[in-house]
């Protein structure tokens, strides 16, 4: 699958700019939708590849081009321009060749696709199953020439991580916001410059700075960015110390640069005054890392003066606390003074008070040392402080000289720049530089040149190839154009014929000639019988396109539209078929329902399907004829999904095995049915019919499974049906879901007991939602479960018209049995009125027989049986269910009762030991 990340240019004015989407291709309809990222449900829009040309732009230097060389132009009917970037150059070639690809598959696809107005031109394998057989999936033959010249003109590449369904599980990229300056741009960003150096205006300031020396650029470490972040979140809590410092934009570190690789800016500046500006190689300086260089050194050296503060505090407190002590040890001498010349006479207690007073002076002479030398450690420290602080002033002030050197670096080459352009044609500058400087520059010049030539030999391809394309697909649209007027003008020619014989037609029927001889009239009428009953084939293809696809031998399906048995039959099928045709063709709902089908499967695209109500409505409506196998199979797979987990893998083509290898007791009926299940099919008509083995290979596995059934007549043609437009181990599972899942026990048994249960719970339901014509159905004793019994047990098989079938099988294999009942009634309903109008049985019975034929517009009998019989809840028809199976087991008690009885007076009484039963009859 066509997947993967790109940039799409979006928004207006200020906020345009590149925002990162996740692209998915939709080979369907050849649309490039895009998405907020791959996981989610809807997408944001859609870029027509179909009706699409792309461009793209190779930027002057390949080295220096950023991103930017990686963008591309998709231009798209009336003018509209989507501009789409890929990560690199690679990914952007690789989009380019695929979508190319998939635009010259698509539209080649589209001529050679038939003109149904009931099948759409979409690739084969989208439609499984028999179908798929039908399905325009071959690409016409182009010319030879052209393509050859398209597989010279490709360009190999391959996609890197960003593209494919793997890229879906990392994150978006985030592009870095590419800084391009161009010749028309220089005088806005120098005048940006100028204006910043004034007061004020110094915070935040971005540019450019071109030298001719090669610096060491150090990217910042992830450290760097984390005590940078922290830096940052100290400074807004900082009152002061922003005003009148200057910030700059140097990528790199001063601090981390080896001290003999630094270089004042000036003197570099100085050696390049001696050189020729044309010798130059500008080198472009990002300012991310000067300006956080700039605020780390405004926050030590704020961070040292708080620091200096708070130790000048400190010191002055020593010192008071000093002084407090001298005075404190001054009185202690004395009082030992005084104390020593009283001591005579002092009591021992006292003598002992002194003594600890004489101690405690003596510790506090050691503290006041100890103090002393803190004092001076501290002082040291205030020392180094400062000089600390000075160097980060010469720090300061050597970035502030690099500004200003920078400033005149630009004004500078602003100066040449001007010079330039005045006298660009006599222009020319010595050169002073070395000789090894020069072949140096000349050989960078010389690899930026191949860079460039080969990146337009590349770009000459890829635009060459479109054109050819482009003119391919141009021709095409011509020849389609004029085979199309060619067939309006002969459709035309024919009409024109048709009116001629029908206004002789109607002259005869207004003025009938009564005559036994043959007439004008008379022949043109025959004549009109036999052109009507010819069905289209193949067998003349030069005329195909010309003649008027009115109705086809066969209809999308494979079921043959006129019979060859009968032929008023063949007339009143071939009336039906041409009321179904214009019926479709003047059907604008079909359209929006398939745009509605398009935009729920665009929108699962990164998901899987998950019932809702939104998703009801739309099988409700009808699932398109493309995208039936995968609707079916999901439905499948959602109902039976408890039996899969619990079997092995295989187990399909192990129950085929055993059935093929071991005696089957159900492999003799279902021979004999097999060539009966749809004879009016292509696929089921002769013994040699892919669909025929199929089939068998399904009925044998299911006999195999569920040997209490084994076989019974009609899963025939429910299998039938699945294989249309499923694989053979989908349509098995389809058959367990019937017959398992779907419908009550029994119901395909020998006593088809489920099914007599459903016919009362029928007509139960005719009675409250049909009560007139249930009421005229009892006037006349009308048994219409006769017609309606063969209706639930193959679920409408070959009782209704095609169309209509499988419009009920879709919502009946999404929501079960229910649909059946309802489907039943809205028939019914349908006809209600025609039915009331007869008004005998006979005549009620001949018309059930076949009245489902002539119903047409899937559109009514859909409202009528989700709308108008509305409400119709599962737990009534279950309750009516349970409430029926106990009677007919009551009546099938008895009936069996009464069967013993008359075998016992069979075998007592001699007169009636002649006498058999229906099943010893069969026998």
């Amino acid at each position: 699958k066509l997947c993967g990340y790109l940039q799409k240019l979006s928004g207006k004015g200020p906020l345009r700019g590149f925002r990162s989407r996740w692209f998915v291709f939709d080979p369907r309809r050849c649309y490039l939708y895009y998405f907020k990222g791959p996981q989610e449900a809807l997408p944001l829009g859609h870029i027509d590849i179909a009706s699409a040309c792309f461009s793209y732009h190779q930027p002057e230097a390949a080295a220096g081009a950023g991103d930017e060389s990686a963008a591309f132009e998709v231009h798209g009917p009336g003018g509209a321009v989507a501009v789409l970037k890929a990560a690199t150059r690679q990914d952007m070639t690789y989009w380019l060749q695929e979508l190319q690809q998939k635009r010259w598959e698509y539209c080649n696809n589209l001529d050679a696709a038939k003109r149904d107005s009931r099948t759409s031109p979409t690739p084969s394998d989208f439609s499984k199953g028999l179908v798929a057989k039908d399905n325009p999936g071959s690409i016409l033959s182009q010319n030879a020439s052209a393509e050859r010249a398209r597989n010279i003109l490709a360009v190999e590449t391959s996609p890197t991580d960003l593209v494919g369904e793997q890229a879906a599980s990392q994150p978006a990229p985030v592009q870095p916001s590419a800084i391009n300056f161009s010749l028309k741009q220089w005088s806005t960003e120098i005048k940006n410059s100028m204006s910043s150096l004034r007061k004020g205006n110094n915070e935040n300031r971005k540019s450019v700075f071109y030298t001719s020396e090669e610096w060491e650029l150090l990217d910042p470490t992830p450290k760097d960015l984390e005590d940078s972040m922290a830096l940052e979140e100290k400074r807004k809590h900082l009152a002061e110390g922003s005003k009148g410092l200057t910030s700059s934009a140097f990528p790199f570190d001063f601090g981390r640069i080896p001290q003999k690789t630094r270089r004042p800016l000036k003197d570099m500046i100085g050696s390049s005054k001696n050189r020729n500006s044309s010798e130059s190689s500008p080198t472009e300086w990002f300012s991310g890392n000067g300006n956080k260089l700039v605020s780390e050194l405004q926050l030590k050296y704020q961070s040292q003066q708080e620091e200096l503060e708070k130790l000048k505090k400190d010191l002055l407190s020593q010192k008071e606390l000093v002084r407090l002590l001298q005075q404190t040890v001054r009185s202690s001498q004395y009082d030992k003074y005084f104390a020593s010349r009283l001591c005579e006479g002092v009591p021992k207690d006292k003598l002992e008070l002194l003594h600890q007073k004489d101690d405690q002076i003596l510790g506090l002479n050691n503290q006041l040392e100890k103090l002393s030398l803190e004092k001076d450690s501290l002082q040291q420290e205030v020392k180094n402080l400062k000089c600390k602080v000075g160097e980060l002033n010469e720090r300061l002030g050597m970035l502030m000289e690099t500004i200003e050197a920078k400033d005149e670096v630009i004004m500078k080459l602003s100066r040449q720049l001007s010079e330039c352009e005045d006298n660009s044609s006599s222009q020319s500058g010595a050169i002073n530089s070395p000789t090894a400087t020069c072949i140096n520059k000349e050989l960078q010049e010389l690899d930026r040149l191949k860079d460039n030539l080969q990146g337009y030999k590349t770009q000459n391809k890829f635009l060459n190839k479109e054109i050819l394309e482009l003119s391919a697909l141009r021709r095409n649209a011509e020849a389609r154009e004029r085979e199309w007027q060619a067939k309006y003008t002969s459709l035309e020619a024919k009409l024109c014929q048709i009116e001629s014989k029908y206004l002789i037609l109607l002259q005869e029927m207004r003025t009938p000639v009564c005559s036994e001889e043959q007439s004008p009239a008379r022949e043109v009428i025959a004549q009109l019988l036999e052109d009507a009953l010819k069905a289209e084939t193949s067998e003349q293809p030069e005329q195909a396109f010309f003649k008027p696809h009115l109705v086809s031998e066969y209809d999308i399906y494979g079921f043959q539209t006129v019979p060859e048995d009968d032929e008023e039959e063949k007339l009143v099928a071939k009336s039906r078929a041409l009321d179904l045709r214009s019926l479709s063709l003047s059907e604008n709902r079909e359209i929006s329902t398939g745009v509605k089908w398009e935009n729920y499967l665009a929108s699962t695209m990164n998901r899987e399907m998950m019932r809702c109500v939104e998703l009801k409505n739309l099988i409700r409506s009808g699932i398109p004829h493309e995208h039936r196998s995968k609707v079916w199979k999901w439905c499948v797979n959602l109902h039976v999904k408890k039996f899969k987990d619990s079997t092995v893998p295989g187990y399909f083509q192990t129950l085929l095995q055993n059935a093929l290898e071991k005696q089957n007791p159900a492999s003799k009926q279902i021979e004999l049915d097999l060539l009966r299940t749809l004879p009016n099919n292509k696929h089921y008509s002769s013994p040699t019919s892919e669909g025929i083995q199929k089939l068998r290979n399904v009925l044998l596995a299911f006999s195999w499974r569920n040997p209490d059934i084994g076989y019974c007549q009609g899963l025939n043609r429910l299998v039938a049906i699945a294989l249309l437009y499923l694989e053979q181990e989908d349509a098995f599972w389809c058959l367990v879901t019937i017959v398992e899942v779907f419908m009550p026990r029994d119901y395909y048994t020998k006593t088809l007991l489920g099914s007599q249960v459903d016919q009362r719970v029928f007509k139960d339901l005719m009675s409250e939602k049909l009560p007139r014509l249930h009421a005229h159905f009892e006037q006349y004793k009308v048994d219409y479960t006769l017609i309606t019994f063969n209706w639930f047990l193959v679920v409408f098989v070959d009782s209704v018209v095609s169309d209509i079938l499988f419009k009920i099988w879709d919502s009946f294999l999404y929501e079960g049995p229910k649909v059946i009942f309802r489907f039943a009634l809205a028939l019914f309903k349908y006809k209600e009125e025609e039915i009331l109008k007869l008004q005998d049985s006979m005549s009620i019975f001949k018309y059930l027989r076949y009245f489902t034929r002539t119903i047409l517009d899937a559109r009514k009998l859909t409202g009528i049986a989700f709308g108008d019989l509305n409400p119709f809840p599962l737990r009534q028809i279950r309750n009516r269910r349970t409430y029926h199976l106990e009677k007919v087991r009551l009546e099938l008690t008895e009936l069996e009762a009464i069967r013993e009885d008359f075998l016992r007076e069979r075998e007592t009484c001699v007169e009636k030991r002649d006498l058999i039963s229906d099943d010893e009859e069969d026998s």
